[in-house]
């Protein structure tokens, strides 16, 4: 009998401060999970930092990881239409349906810009409700870290304070650190930037720039010698410095029209851990506007 109270005992304990079991689509989520849940969460982000978020691997692996998960973050607004779906369908777990406290959409509540008028084929990969690449605003991502907190919450009654401080503490980081980026990104309001793809419209709304030349001459069509000679045509006339490139894009088809031009070639990325020291998305953002405006600069 005492051996079986011990048991019972133990593993009460081990229940009371098991971790929330978070899993992410992509490593932007998953880094404001770590921001809000500390200790309290074990997360997982399925997308790699240096892959393309619209063709993320869907391993097996990510079922068992689903079919567990107390919470699961997505971006929504279809940019993971291609791959996530078919995992949670045969992962059946209620906790994460949509429309459960355990479902966290960062989209909700976020004013999405470029909605097609139409939908066509022609147009290229679009997104209906929008471009879906919002997380590199840094105001934005203080709002999905808010529903971050709420989930968590939901999820683990007990420590609803400790994420509710974590988010508090967080959101007045990132508060701090606006005016830091605004004052670095403010001589450059309004300067023409290239891009490899469609991907930056809200980090150029946040911080001024016209992000408005990409070498893809529809978002997931890969350039053609012609468009190259177009891209250099528009970068020569609006005095384009600065080319972003990011981890899963050709760097070499860039390296070309910079050299054409004169432009330097900025290797970005949406994602925190897909450049050096970017292990949190303060980090990310940081580096993000040090090496825009150091190509800016010249």
């Amino acid at each position: 009998m005492k051996l079986n109270v011990t048991i019972l005992l133990a593993a009460l304990v081990c229940t009371a401060h098991a971790k929330l079991n978070v899993v992410t689509t992509l490593p932007d989520y998953a880094a404001l999970a770590r921001e809000i849940g500390g200790d309290l969460v074990d997360v997982t982000a399925m997308g790699k930092p240096t892959e393309d978020p619209h063709f993320v691997d869907a391993r097996p692996s990510f079922i068992v990881k689903l079919r567990t998960a107390d919470v699961l973050i997505e971006g929504g607004a279809e940019l993971e239409i291609g791959w996530l779906p078919p995992l949670l369908q045969t992962a059946r777990n209620s906790k994460i349906e949509v429309g459960a406290s355990g479902r966290v959409q960062a989209s909700e509540g976020v004013h999405l810009l470029d909605v097609p008028a139409t939908l066509t084929r022609a147009a290229g990969d679009v997104h209906a409700s929008g471009n879906p690449h919002f997380m590199v605003d840094p105001i934005i991502a203080k709002a999905v870290a808010a529903h971050i907190a709420t989930a968590f919450a939901a999820a683990d009654a007990a420590h609803a304070a400790t994420y509710q401080a974590n988010n508090q503490k967080f959101t007045a980081t990132i508060d701090a650190k606006l005016q830091e980026w605004g004052r670095a990104m403010l001589p450059f309001r309004g300067q023409h930037v290239a891009a490899y793809h469609d991907d930056w419209l809200y980090f150029a709304h946040r911080f001024g720039l016209d992000v408005n030349v990409f070498l893809e001459p529809k978002p997931g069509v890969p350039p053609s010698p012609a468009r190259l000679a177009e891209v250099i045509g528009l970068i020569k006339a609006n005095n384009i410095k600065a080319i972003i490139v990011e981890p899963y894009h050709n760097r070499k088809i860039a390296e070309k029209v910079a050299s054409s031009t004169g432009a330097s070639v900025v290797d970005a990325a949406q994602y925190p851990e897909a450049l050096p020291n970017t292990t949190t998305y303060i980090q990310l953002i940081d580096v993000l506007v040090a090496r825009i405006t150091t190509a800016l600069k010249h």
